[in-house]
């Protein structure tokens, strides 16, 4: 004997409305929405093959839901509290846990979203939401070096002292040189920046050689003195100083430098001896950052030498000196910030930092 379509469902008093605001409502759950039109479809007369049909589950799903209307009526549909305590994810934990390295098995060095959260089967976005609260973020990663330069204290407070207090009727220069500039010259015209559209450039290029910027920036006036040579040994830079003293004749000078070889060559040392009015202020190991020329090339990188076309050498040092002549007709002081004292404890507590690690 064929089985027979179950009877249309009865519902109670006003529940057919209630079911209906239900399957419209977009604030309701999709569960008791399915839920709500399974009951109704019943009480149309479908069948329960129909309605698994017409729903998207399964004939058991169908006659579930239908038995729980017919016991309990539209409560019968609602989720009941589940037993035990809700479920809470620590975001500390989740912290801690990005604080440690990656197992192996991964094979990365730190942590993203979605592999943190297959760890710790959480969802992505819990894992995003405890970075932000913590400011995490192992994406990033910075440098860092420190001195150990002996004399690091003293080297400190007297480089500072000129920035800070320079000596009266005296002029404190920042003097370095870059080197290897590169003399590249693009395989096809730049487009020019349009409404809409940037600078256009070639990825490749061709080399015509290198540089070296020698310069000495007046830190009172932020003026600088450029010299271009093709190369940086010690007879470079000691033709740079006769230059300087040139260009600042009978006047005492300070002249801020780092470590590199060339500055401490004899020859160097003999012209010092024999210019007395020229002094010479170390900056300490590993802090070529103190010189505050580093900044002005900086600059002449971003502004003249990055997305520059250069045709050869020459070429490049006519556009150097281009450069500086324009910066000094519109340069400006240029202003250390720092005292010696927050240097020297920012210096102490990488070292104390790095002692931790």
């Amino acid at each position: 004997m064929a089985n027979r379509p179950a009877p249309a469902l009865s519902l109670r008093d006003g529940d057919r409305e209630e079911l209906a605001r239900w399957t419209r409502s977009s604030s309701t759950r999709a569960g008791l929405a399915q839920r709500a039109r399974i009951v109704l479809l019943a009480a149309d007369g479908s069948s329960n093959t129909e309605i698994a049909d017409k729903v998207g589950v399964s004939r058991p799903t169908v006659i579930s839901w239908r038995k729980r209307y017919q016991d309990k009526g539209i409560d019968g549909l609602v989720d009941q509290e589940r037993s035990g305590r809700p479920r809470h994810i620590d975001h500390r934990e989740i912290v801690s846990a990005t604080l440690t390295p990656p197992p192996k098995k991964y094979g990365v060095t730190h942590w993203s979203t979605r592999l943190l959260a297959k760890h710790l089967s959480v969802g992505d976005a819990t894992i995003a939401r405890a970075w932000r609260e913590y400011g995490v973020q192992p994406w990033r990663s910075q440098t860092f070096k420190f001195s150990t330069d002996p004399e690091l204290v003293a080297k400190v407070t007297d480089v500072v002292g000129l920035y800070l207090n320079p000596p009266e009727n005296a002029v404190v220069l920042c003097v370095d040189e870059k080197s290897q500039i590169q003399a590249l010259d693009r395989t096809a015209p730049m487009l020019p920046m349009q409404p809409g559209l940037p600078e256009r450039r070639t990825h490749d290029y061709k080399r015509h050689g290198t540089s070296t910027l020698f310069a000495a920036l007046e830190i009172a006036t932020g003026q600088v003195t450029g010299a271009c040579k093709n190369r940086h040994r010690h007879q470079e830079f000691l033709a740079f100083l006769k230059q300087i003293a040139r260009a600042y004749p009978d006047q005492e000078l300070h002249l801020v430098m780092d470590n590199y070889a060339a500055h401490k060559h004899t020859n160097v040392k003999a012209w010092l001896a024999a210019n007395p009015r020229v002094v010479v202020h170390f900056t300490p190991t590993h802090a070529s950052w103190m010189n505050m020329v580093e900044i002005w090339f900086g600059i002449i990188e971003r502004q003249a030498i990055h997305r520059g076309t250069f045709t050869s050498v020459p070429d490049l040092n006519a556009k150097i000196r281009a450069f500086i002549t324009g910066w000094n007709n519109r340069s400006h002081p240029f202003v250390w910030t720092k005292t010696a004292e927050q240097i020297l404890a920012k210096a102490n507590r990488q070292k104390t930092s790095n002692a931790a690690h």
